[in-house]
């Protein structure tokens, strides 16, 4: 899966030592863009860090897997990045249709009157 958006908050770099040896995990929180924007807090681990394109303020295009897991009888998910990449200036101008909603759009009337009688119960 691949979700659009900016950075907004980078959570401190988490490291330690494992059984196969170092590991590092950043999480990092973007927040999409459309009508309704989500918050989304995403893992990325060792390799998989893109400092880069981890800066608060970038728009970054990730692609991820949704991993949930069973401990003590409660359910966890995480999100987990595979491939980070940052989007620059250049090809957000050339695609401006890229970032936009692939939701189909209702057209509002534009005149109300206030007579018009709900055929509503409530």
């Amino acid at each position: 899966m691949d979700i659009k958006g900016r950075v907004i908050q980078l959570l401190a770099l988490q490291t330690g030592e494992g059984k196969n040896g170092a590991w590092k995990k950043q999480d990092f929180v973007i927040e999409t863009e459309g009508q309704y924007p989500k918050k989304v807090c995403i893992s990325a681990w060792g390799d998989k860090i893109n400092e880069s394109a981890l800066q608060i303020g970038n728009d970054v295009n990730v692609s991820f897997d949704i991993e949930s897991r069973e401990y003590n009888g409660r359910w966890y998910t995480d999100v987990k990045a595979w491939k980070i990449e940052s989007l620059s200036a250049s090809s957000v101008e050339a695609a401006p249709t890229a970032s936009t909603s692939s939701r189909p759009t209702t057209e509002l009337p534009t005149t109300f009157k206030s007579d018009d009688e709900d055929s509503l119960p409530f």
